[in-house]
């Protein structure tokens, strides 16, 4: 029950909001510079920081290696919040 009044709504973004991300997803990914990802999941915003492996427009995924276990996660564009390079 706690957990649920903790939960937030995922932020919708503007047009503008979106393109910046994928700028910025294929800057990071050309130039394999580090990034901090801030994504929605479950009720929560969580920031990661880890580089880009592969973009999916299109396909609307992308798949980024965490800092932290160094694993491959694949995720929605959709999630996407936030992208900032490091």
């Amino acid at each position: 029950m706690i957990n649920k009044q903790a939960e937030v709504a995922q932020p919708v973004l503007t047009e503008e909001q979106m393109e910046q991300i994928n700028f910025t997803l294929i800057e990071a990914l050309h130039t394999n510079k580090q990034v901090y990802l801030t994504y929605y999941k479950q009720g929560e915003c969580i920031t990661e920081t880890g580089f880009i492996q592969f973009v999916d427009s299109l396909g609307n995924l992308f798949i980024f290696i965490d800092d932290v276990f160094e694993l491959k996660n694949k995720m929605r564009l959709s999630e996407l919040i936030d992208v900032r390079l490091a």
